[in-house]
């Protein structure tokens, strides 16, 4: 998952693929108030970062801001080389909520995300935490085949084209890291603990005369929220949002209310690899003027395991 590419992260939840309900929107009680220099330690780890030093309210420049976002950006870009190297297994779990706020229904669906070919593709392998029955498995099977048939039979023009849309799509990502950068007005809040490792907190407050420059960014004016920043790595390490108004885009007219929040948190795995934990959402939307969607989504994620160098997939259930 592109962690840059926020309105992907919420066009998902309109899908009923990636999100549930999160914290508090509060700033944390574990959270040190102490407002920490990080210029060594992260000039340490970019030379080309400037120094972090917060003025004397606490806050950071738009100008250090989008410095910062920019290597985290770039550290992201190169882990998403090493993810493809993984698989593992997420658990979606879905509470369809009444008007009221109480669980009407709940569905759990548990995938294997595998990498095809350089494709990312979810097998969905149990309902309700029980296996698939004989026939929704061969249907399984069937979708994960047609997409090594297609990549294994891919012309020499198919690929091109390709090739290129995804180097469109992650120029794309890195202006959008640039919006997120302009949009909010950021504040250093101090440091804290996640998964076990130091992070900086920072917290992001929509700026009013921000005028962006992407169509996809006019989102960003109607959230905010807080980020964590690995200060090993550079690496995001958590992200919380939560909707200030009401969003409605797009040609089925999608919306999303106010107090849609969303969470995502990530884990350094083998020391090399950043890998989503856990993400989590609590959903107030509408499809289409017609189809209600109020729901607490929540997808946790685990037994990574790395491929061999030289694993190719042959087809299904064939690995050498």
């Amino acid at each position: 998952m592109r962690i840059w590419l926020v309105v992907s992260v919420l066009l998902s939840a309109l899908a009923l693929a990636q999100q549930d309900q999160p914290t508090s929107s509060a700033p944390e009680s574990t959270t040190s108030t102490k407002t920490e220099t990080p210029t060594a330690e992260i000039k340490a780890a970019d030379s080309s970062l400037p120094d972090l030093t917060p003025d004397a309210n606490g806050a950071l420049s738009q100008e250090q801001m989008q410095r910062l976002f920019r290597v985290v950006a770039d550290k992201d870009e190169a882990n998403q080389k090493t993810v493809r190297n993984y698989t593992y297994i997420e658990r979606q779990v879905e509470n369809k909520l009444d008007g009221k706020g109480n669980v009407k229904s709940t569905e759990v669906k548990t995938y294997e995300i595998l990498d095809i070919y350089g494709e990312q593709v979810a097998r969905l392998i149990a309902k309700d935490d029980k296996p698939l029955d004989p026939k929704d498995a061969a249907k399984e099977e069937e979708k994960i085949q047609k997409v090594i048939d297609k990549r294994k039979n891919e012309s020499e023009s198919d690929r091109k084209k390709r090739t290129e849309k995804e180097e469109k799509d992650r120029e794309e990502g890195r202006k959008f890291t640039r919006e997120i950068a302009d949009a909010y007005k950021f504040k250093l809040v101090g440091t804290e603990m996640v998964g076990g490792r130091e992070a900086w907190v920072i917290d992001g407050e929509p700026r009013p005369e921000f005028v962006p420059k992407m169509k996809e960014a006019k989102i960003l004016t109607k959230f905010h929220g807080r980020v964590w920043i690995d200060k090993n790595d550079l690496q995001l390490a958590k992200l919380q949002m939560e909707c200030l108004d009401t969003i409605s885009w797009g040609v089925f007219l999608a919306r999303f209310h106010k107090g849609s929040r969303f969470t995502l948190e990530q884990t350094r795995v083998n020391d090399e690899v950043w890998l989503p934990a856990y993400l989590t959402a609590k959903v107030d939307a509408r499809l289409a003027l017609l189809k209600g969607l109020n729901v607490d989504l929540e997808q946790t994620y685990r037994d990574y395991k790395k491929f061999r160098a030289s694993t190719k997939i042959v087809g299904v259930g064939e690995v050498d």
